[in-house]
């Protein structure tokens, strides 16, 4: 039973993580042959403030690209 976690930074609309969970699901059936009644997908979603890399959260890198005043992405 294939099992595929994927963490991402929260934000996106529910329709988006469920297209989502159908292409992982779609991926897994067609590249392994698994069954799709036996393939699990979990979504980890993350604050931007708990993500990192080179000692700059997500959060941080948007504020500083995009400003405190402009729209999100």
């Amino acid at each position: 039973m294939p099992l595929i976690e994927v963490t991402l930074v929260e934000g996106r609309s529910p329709a988006h993580l469920r297209a989502l969970i159908t292409a992982v699901t779609d991926a897994v059936e067609h590249s392994i042959g698994a069954p799709r009644s036996n393939i699990r997908v979990i979504l980890r979603e993350v604050p931007a403030a708990h993500w990192a890399s080179g000692d700059v959260t997500i959060e941080e890198r948007r504020n500083e690209h995009d400003g405190p005043d402009s729209p999100r992405h």
